[in-house]
């Protein structure tokens, strides 16, 4: 059973009988997809997938497409002798049944997959974990694994961007959607710098002003209509999680030639477009997380890359239990409602949303 939306009507939503075959091909392992996380960084997947190429990695019928998550799953059978039936394997998945992948680079930690329509898409979403050969792995870290660990993954990348580039001159770096799981994750990392001088700032609706406040990340909260009594003539940079245009204009249209960097990473507020052209300050960018790793794959080499996320992943892990409450859903109905209210900001930010089929 396959779960496929409209690419272009996210709202629009269906199940459809599986598309693979009765069994794996030779050399393949199907995997059955035991339990995933939905946060708003899949709704972004969802958002830009044409434009980054999302919706490649598990084709579906034209016009249709299957939203990537981040879950675990089961070798149900496998052709590739390194691998063992029942194995339990992290990494991206569809919202689906099962998936059939080919491994290649078969070791102790992991595998690629070296399915022929994915050899040419970024590597980062094609690397599969076995999590008997994690270090430190233990099963009760399953749930904020597969929400947050992506999530962090990309804000700590975000967090060696700015590092490398000395913050760019700024005094304080702004986080839009600040109540987003990326968002607080970078907030951390930053925080965990404890540079002097330099503030953190999450901006957030008024709804969620309450929460962001209540995180020992931000130095100040403010929301979204509030941008204009932020001290301006100071030099900031600008992560936006949300996708919301207006938010942008406001920051640089306060801040002016002050914005030093401005970056888009996400789309929770996937329907808010508008024009940034022409605007003051830095133009802004959008910042792709596998682009950045693969920089420092180069630079560090891979174990040293994971290294670095593994220890900063630890430390983070700590923190989150004393807020994060998981919510546990199982069967169609289940994930469709799951994916709407997603889709729609209706999931409360310290709420993680974990579903299997």
């Amino acid at each position: 059973m396959d779960f496929v939306v409209n690419r272009q009507d996210l709202r629009q939503c269906r199940f459809v009988p599986g598309s693979g075959s009765e069994s794996p091909a030779p050399g393949q392992a199907r995997l059955r997809l035991e339990s995933f996380g939905l946060t708003a960084n899949n709704v972004t997947y969802g958002a830009v997938g044409d434009l980054m190429g999302y919706w490649k990695f598990f084709p579906a019928e034209a016009s249709w497409g299957r939203i990537p998550v981040w879950g675990i799953g089961v070798i149900e059978s496998s052709g590739a002798t390194e691998l063992r039936e029942g194995e339990r394997i992290y990494g991206y998945f569809p919202i689906s049944t099962h998936l059939d992948v080919e491994p290649t680079r078969v070791g102790a930690r992991g595998f690629v997959d070296g399915t022929a329509h994915r050899r040419e898409l970024p590597p980062v979403y094609n690397q599969y974990t076995r999590l008997e050969g994690e270090a430190g792995y233990t099963k009760r870290d399953d749930d904020r694994l597969m929400l947050l660990r992506p999530l962090f993954a990309t804000a700590f990348l975000i967090d060696d961007l700015l590092a490398e580039n000395d913050f760019y001159g700024a005094d304080a770096v702004i986080l839009a959607s600040a109540s987003s799981k990326t968002a607080f994750s970078l907030a951390y990392l930053l925080s965990a710098r404890a540079r002097p001088g330099l503030e953190v700032i999450g901006l957030t609706s008024a709804r969620n002003l309450e929460f962001v406040r209540g995180l020992p990340c931000y130095g100040r909260a403010v929301s979204y209509g509030a941008v204009s009594e932020l001290p301006a003539g100071r030099r900031v940079v600008l992560v936006d999680m949300a996708g919301d245009q207006s938010v942008t204009r406001d920051v640089h249209r306060h801040f002016g030639a002050g914005v030093a960097y401005s970056c888009q990473v996400g789309l929770t507020h996937w329907e808010e477009g508008g024009s940034v052209e022409g605007l003051p300050g830095a133009k802004p960018e959008f910042f792709f997380a596998p682009s950045r790793m693969e920089k420092r794959t180069q630079d560090w080499g891979a174990d040293g890359l994971q290294s670095g996320l593994a220890t900063s992943w630890r430390s983070f892990l700590d923190g989150t239990e004393g807020w994060l409450k998981v919510q546990h859903g199982r069967g169609a109905e289940a994930v469709e409602r799951a994916y709407l209210d997603t889709l729609e900001g209706r999931v409360r930010p310290d709420q993680g949303l974990i579903l299997s089929l």
